[in-house]
């Protein structure tokens, strides 16, 4: 697959031919078909993210379709439209039990933990957990964007400003 990466923070990313990603068995295989470009690449860019391992391939705003599933994914199948938060969580630790999946002790993240979304094909963990099912009249660039800048405005107002559900 074609995908953009990072061999050293702060030099220019190029595109180059990578391996196609495989499903872990709890996880799926996306065909991006929308990704975003947030601050948090720049600054993931920039090695001021030490998850980031080189070389790197960015980008967390992501929507698409299920290119492969894991033999152990209940609720996917090949062909469902997808987007994912922009953090994933493990759901067997503290944090996820108490459905605070986005500060997961065992989180992933596209983009930062593992490679991301400035590709044709990106790996997602923990599939029946995190992925987002997409409306069919929903385009995938608005899909995209809910995952980072929806996602942690939501949290924002209903965990700090204590307004929305059981508040």
């Amino acid at each position: 697959m074609k995908a953009v990466v990072y061999e050293n923070f702060n030099l220019a990313p190029t595109v180059q031919t990578v391996p196609d990603p495989t499903p872990a068995s709890h996880g799926v295989v996306i065909k991006v078909e929308a990704s975003g470009v947030c601050r948090s690449d720049f600054s993931g860019w920039r090695g001021h993210d030490p998850v980031i391992s080189l070389p790197h391939v960015p980008g967390h705003e992501l929507a698409g379709i299920v290119a492969a599933v894991g033999r152990d994914v209940k609720n996917w199948r090949v062909g469902d439209r997808v987007t994912v938060p922009f953090v994933g969580g493990c759901g067997a630790c503290r944090e996820c039990y108490s459905g605070n999946q986005q500060v997961c002790d065992n989180q992933f993240q596209p983009g930062f933990t593992h490679w991301g979304s400035f590709a044709q094909l990106v790996e997602a963990h923990h599939a029946d957990l995190n992925l987002v099912g997409i409306p069919d009249n929903m385009d995938f660039a608005t899909a995209a964007s809910l995952g980072c800048r929806f996602v942690t405005s939501f949290r924002a107002v209903v965990d700090q400003g204590r307004v929305g559900p059981g508040n």
